[in-house]
C-alpha cells in the first residue's frame, strides 16, 4: 500500500506511536515560530522550563500583532522579545518585518518539514509542503526545549482537486470558502486535509498558502499541498532553492476520506457575519452598501495579489463613502510595491497603506463605525472581533474587495466591468533581511530585559479530588476564543501580565465575569458550561491561563476546539464532555455543581459523577484524556509537569 504525504513525513519525524487514527504519536518537530501577542508567555514560559537554548533547529520570534504602541507596555514586550530571542538561540522579525506566517513562507518554510506556532494560522506553512500546526504557548515552549510533540494521529483526508480556476475573478480565497460552505468550522476537526489531484498544478505557492491559512477555520489539524515545480519556482525566486525537495503522495496512497472539488465551478464567495462558514455566492447578496475594505492579513497579502489590487486601483478614485485599507503582508512585498510605483497608485486612488502587520484583523485599528458593513480579504468575522460588535463584517478575496471598494456596493467582480490584470509569480523577489536577526552563536554576555508590564507565569496546584463550584457562566455553541479572551488595541498589551489581562475575560458576553470569578476563587473556583465546538479560531492560550488564574476548576461542554482544549490540559483546567447532551439543557448558570471524585476518574474510567446540588440530580460527564494529558491534568497542568521531568 503506498503512501499519503503526511504519512511520508511522520515516518521521518516520529519518535513514537503507531500511525493510526486515532493512536499517540510523538513527533521531532523541525521549527517553532511565535509572535508577540502569544510569545511573550511563550518565551517566559521557556525560560521557566530552564533551558539555557532552544533544542529545535530553526526557532524564529515574530513581533506583528501589538504594533500600537500607545504606551511602553507594547515596545517593552517588544525588548523582551529581540533580548529573549537572542539569549535563547532565536530568530527575531522585528517590528515592520511582516506578518509571521507570509514571512516564514518566504524565508524559512521548507517541503517535508515539520513546524509549529503559536498562532492558529501556522498551517499556511502547508502551501509549501510542510506539517505546520497552530498550538498553544506552553506546547511550544515544551517542544522548543527538547520534547516532542504529541497529538492524536488525524485522520487524513483526500482534497481532490479537478479542472482550473476562472481566473482572474476566482481566486484560491474562493476555494477555500467553498470548503467552509460544504464542510463547516467544524467539518476539519481531527483530520489533516491533503491537496491532491491534477488541478494543484494550477495553483502557485502563494494561492495555496492562502488556501492552507484559512484551513484553520474548518478546525483542522493542519493542512498541505504537495512539493513540486511549483514549490521548486517559489523556492527560486526565494534564493532557497537548496530547501526543495519534491514530496508527493504515491499513486495507491490510502487516505480516510476523500472530498471532490471542481475548480472550473468555484464561483465567487463570501463569508456573512458572523462565521466563516456563513458562506454564500457573491452575486446571492449584492447590492448592499459597503462603508469599509481592508485587504490584506496573512490570508492574501501575497506579492501577486497585492500587485493586482494596486493595478486594478490605478487611475481610478475611491467613492466618498468607502475607507480602503491595505496592509501589504511582508516588508519584502511593501518594497517590492514600492519600488514599482505600485504603493503611489493605491494612496492615489485614496487607499489609506498600513504597516505590514495583522492591524485589523485582530482589531488592532481599523475598526468599523457603527453598524457599518466591512469587506475584508481576511480571515475571520467573529462578531466584535473587528473591535465593533455590531459591524457586519464580510470575507472575500482580494479581486472582489477591489471591486466593492471602487463600487462602494456588494457585487460580485465579473459584474463590476473592471479589467482584472492576470499577475504571476515573480521569478525573484528582492531579498533585504536587514530586519530579521540571526541567532547569536555567543550569548553569555545577553541580558533578558522585562519591563514592569511583564509578570511571571502563574502555575496551577495539582487537581482536587473533588470540586464543588458554581456555574459562573452558562453559554451556547461555537464560543471563541475572541469571546473568551477579547483581542485589540486594549486588550493585548496585557498579554504578558495574566493578573491584568485576566480582567478582561468573557468581557463581551458578560462584563462581571472577572469580579464574579474572583469573588467565586476565594470559595473554591467556578465551572464554565458551553455548547457545541468551544473554544473555536485563534490558538491564544490567555483564553486557558487567565480563566485558570480566575480559579476555573473546569469546562463542562458538548464538543471542544483542538486547541482550546489542549490549552485547557495544558494550564490544568478539567475539559468534561457531556454524556447526555440533555443534561446541558437542564443546567443553569448559579447551579453548584460537584464533581464526585475527581482523581479516581481521572485515573480510571475518566467518567465523572456530577451532582447538581442546586436541583438535586446526578449526571454523568466523560473527559477522554490520554495518559499525558491525565498526568498534566493531575500535576496542574504542562509547566508543573515539565519542570517536575527535569
Amino acid at each position: 500500500m503506498g503512501k499519503n504525504i503526511v504519512q511520508k513525513i511522520f515516518e521521518v519525524h516520529k519518535v513514537y506511536g503507531e500511525l493510526a487514527p486515532g493512536a499517540l504519536i510523538g513527533l521531532k518537530v523541525d521549527q517553532v515560530l511565535t509572535q508577540d501577542a502569544t510569545g511573550t508567555m511563550t518565551w517566559l514560559e521557556f525560560e521557566a522550563i530552564g533551558i539555557d537554548r532552544v533544542q529545535v533547529e530553526t526557532a524564529v520570534s515574530y513581533v506583528d500583532h501589538n504594533m500600537l504602541q500607545s504606551s511602553f507596555m507594547n515596545a517593552d514586550d517588544h525588548q523582551f522579545l529581540r533580548t529573549a530571542a537572542a539569549k535563547f538561540g532565536a530568530w527575531f522579525s522585528k517590528p515592520g518585518n511582516g506578518i509571521c506566517h507570509q514571512v516564514h513562507l518566504e524565508r524559512f518554510a521548507a517541503p517535508g518539514k515539520i513546524a509549529l506556532g503559536t498562532d492558529s494560522h501556522t498551517p499556511t506553512g502547508g502551501g509549501m509542503g510542510m506539517i505546520a500546526i497552530g498550538v498553544g504557548g506552553l506546547e511550544a515552549a515544551t517542544v522548543m526545549a527538547g520534547a516532542p510533540l504529541e497529538i492524536a494521529m488525524p485522520k487524513v483526508v483526500k482534497i481532490n482537486l479537478t479542472g482550473t480556476l476562472r481566473k482572474p475573478h476566482i481566486t484560491a480565497m474562493d476555494v477555500i470558502l467553498t470548503l467552509l460552505k460544504m464542510l463547516t468550522v467544524k467539518g476539519g476537526v481531527g483530520k489533516i486535509l491533503e491537496y491532491a489531484g491534477p488541478g494543484v498544478a494550477s495553483l502557485t505557492v502563494t494561492e495555496r498558502a492562502t488556501i492552507t491559512n484559512m484551513g484553520a477555520e474548518l478546525g483542522a489539524t493542519t493542512s498541505l499541498f504537495p512539493s513540486d515545480a511549483n514549490t521548486l519556482k517559489f523556492l527560486k525566486a526565494e534564493g532557497r532553492e537548496k530547501k526543495w525537495k519534491e514530496l508527493i503522495a504515491d499513486a495507491d496512497a490510502n487516505y480516510d476520506e476523500v472530498i471532490d472539488v471542481d475548480l472550473s465551478a468555484v464561483e465567487s464567495m463570501t463569508a456573512q457575519p458572523h462565521s466563516p462558514d456563513n458562506v454564500a455566492a457573491i452575486r446571492e447578496i449584492a447590492g448592499r452598501r459597503v462603508d469599509q475594505v481592508c485587504i490584506g492579513s496573512c490570508t492574501n497579502s501575497s506579492y501577486p495579489a497585492m500587485k493586482t489590487v494596486a493595478l486594478m486601483l490605478k487611475g481610478k478614485t475611491l467613492p466618498e463613502c468607502v475607507n480602503l485599507m491595505i496592509n501589504p503582508g511582508s516588508k519584502q512585498v511593501y518594497e517590492m510595491l514600492s519600488r514599482e510605483g505600485l504603493i503611489a497608485d493605491m494612496i492615489a486612488a485614496g487607499a489609506r497603506i498600513l504597516e505590514s502587520s495583522c492591524g485589523p484583523c485582530i482589531g488592532m485599528g481599523g475598526a468599523p463605525g457603527s453598524g457599518h458593513v466591512s469587506i475584508r480579504s481576511f480571515n475571520r468575522n467573529f462578531q466584535g472581533r473587528s473591535g465593533t460588535k455590531d459591524a457586519s463584517v464580510y470575507l472575500t478575496n482580494p479581486v472582489a474587495c477591489t471591486v466593492m471598494a471602487l463600487k462602494g456596493e456588494i457585487i460580485d467582480p465579473r459584474d463590476a466591468g473592471y479589467n482584472v490584470p492576470v499577475v504571476s509569480e515573480p521569478d525573484s523577489f528582492l531579498i533585504n533581511d536587514n530586519l530579521l536577526i540571526p541567532p547569536k552563536a555567543d550569548t553569555s554576555n545577553v541580558v533578558i530585559v522585562k519591563g514592569p508590564n511583564i509578570k511571571e507565569v502563574p502555575v496551577k496546584t495539582p487537581l482536587s479530588s473533588d470540586i464543588k463550584a458554581e456555574v459562573l457562566l452558562k453559554l451556547g455553541n461555537n464560543i471563541t476564543t475572541d469571546d473568551i479572551m477579547p483581542a485589540g488595541s486594549k486588550v493585548l498589551p496585557f498579554r504578558s501580565n495574566i493578573p491584568a489581562i485576566s480582567e478582561f475575560v468573557f468581557e463581551n458576553i458578560d462584563n462581571t465575569f472577572s469580579r464574579r470569578a474572583n469573588e467565586a476563587r476565594e470559595k473554591g473556583g467556578a465551572i464554565i458550561v458551553g455548547g457545541e465546538n468551544y473554544g473555536q479560531g485563534s490558538s491564544r492560550e490567555h483564553a486557558a491561563i487567565a480563566p485558570m488564574y480566575l480559579g476555573i476548576q473546569a469546562v463542562i461542554v458538548k464538543s471542544f476546539a483542538r486547541i482550546h482544549r489542549a490549552n485547557l490540559i495544558n494550564f490544568g483546567i478539567l475539559p468534561l464532555l457531556f454524556k447526555s447532551e440533555q443534561d446541558y439543557d437542564r443546567i443553569e448558570q448559579g447551579d453548584v455543581l460537584e464533581v464526585k471524585d475527581a482523581l479516581s476518574a481521572v485515573k480510571g474510567s475518566q467518567t465523572f459523577t456530577v451532582v447538581n446540588q442546586t436541583k438535586e440530580y446526578i449526571f454523568d460527564v466523560t473527559a477522554n484524556l490520554n495518559l499525558r494529558e491525565k498526568e498534566l491534568i493531575l500535576k496542574g497542568g504542562l509547566l508543573s509537569h515539565t519542570r517536575g521531568s527535569k
